[in-house]
């Protein structure tokens, strides 16, 4: 007789383990190391295992938020389960809902790690979930193939973004990477710079120091030079089998050089070197979207070559429908004067 699937709590050791064996299409948002920058930031994590006749058959990382709008469960990248079973859907969501309201949140908010199809849309619906009003993390990104040999990664690129890797070899920009605090740090001091510039609102100190103490070596901190001269910045995830282009600054002197280009083209190297099977470049505006947060790195993104991919949007899940109302309300003039 089988038994009813529920999420029960499980080792962030068992976690990883599973997606690295049944979901290799998961990125860094469901691993134990994206929680515990959440929880070396203060924030409470579940991680969540879905259990059928004692088997693990899908898990999820789960995230308090104590937002001031309205506390939520947020799950990014997740479940990863198998999203063409009605019993799996249907059991973990009756079990997050169950959660989130003992943890006296208004609302869950997902976005899954799946193709934004209208038959994903459907399941989604079917289980009472409906369009976010805010984003969580890229949906639309783009994705570049490491296991193509180096010289067909560069016949991929955009003629414009070939000549500016060229360039930057013949200017002999020079680019390092680090994995030490002092690198973090200063980035962080440098993105605080460029937010002012182009008007977004940067990562806190704490933020970028998590993410170097949770993800260790496998996050660094690269830096494009010329001439002693900082041009640009990324800070990149390393989380097998994928490389992320997670955060990003710049320097006045590298507006009129090719430090990004060249900065981008040694992650790709490197990241092909480390056996990674793909370069994730986080981020990119859907089409027809001039104001969106990142229409302005869309072209460069685009570039360098690769597949776009769309996600399925964030998703709501309502658990306290009157205080939800109000937490929208919120969102929605939030989205607006923010053009997010």
């Amino acid at each position: 007789m089988k038994t009813p699937m529920i999420l029960e709590t499980i080792t962030p050791e068992k976690l990883n383990k599973f997606i690295i064996a049944k979901h290799p299409e998961a990125n860094f948002l469901q691993s134990s190391s994206w929680g515990k920058v959440y929880e070396l930031t203060g924030d409470q994590v579940h991680y969540l295992g879905l259990i059928e006749n004692d088997k693990l058959v899908g898990v999820c990382l789960a995230i308090v938020k104590p937002a001031k709008r309205g506390r939520y469960l947020e799950i990014p990248g997740g479940p990863l389960i198998d999203w063409e079973s009605s019993s799996q859907v249907k059991a973990t969501f009756k079990s997050l809902k169950q959660l989130a309201a003992k943890e006296n949140c208004v609302f869950i908010r997902i976005r899954p790690n799946i193709p934004d199809t209208a038959e994903n849309q459907k399941i989604l619906k079917q289980n009472d979930l409906h369009p976010s009003p805010m984003h969580l993390h890229a949906q639309h990104t783009v994705v570049i193939d490491l296991t193509r040999p180096e010289d067909q990664l560069l016949a991929d690129m955009r003629r414009q973004t070939r000549y500016e890797v060229r360039r930057a070899s013949k200017l002999n920009i020079k680019v390092t990477s680090s994995s030490e605090t002092a690198a973090f740090k200063e980035f962080y001091q440098v993105q605080l710079a460029t937010a002012k510039r182009q008007n977004f609102i940067p990562s806190s100190e704490a933020f970028i120091i998590a993410q170097h103490e949770a993800f260790q070596n496998q996050a660094k901190i690269y830096k494009a030079e010329l001439d002693g001269k900082a041009l640009a910045y990324g800070l990149i995830l390393l989380q097998a089998p994928e490389a992320i282009y997670h955060e990003a600054a710049s320097t006045p002197e590298g507006l009129h050089l090719p430090g990004a280009y060249a900065l981008q083209w040694q992650v790709i190297q490197d990241a092909k070197s480390l056996g990674l099977k793909r370069y994730n470049l986080f981020g990119i505006a859907p089409p027809g979207q001039p104001h969106h947060r990142y229409a302005g790195v869309t072209t460069f993104k685009t570039g360098f070559g690769g597949t776009e991919v769309n996600y399925l949007p964030a998703h709501d899940l309502v658990v306290d429908p009157v205080k939800y109302q109000i937490t929208k309300m919120i969102e929605i003039m939030r989205k607006k004067k923010r053009n997010l």
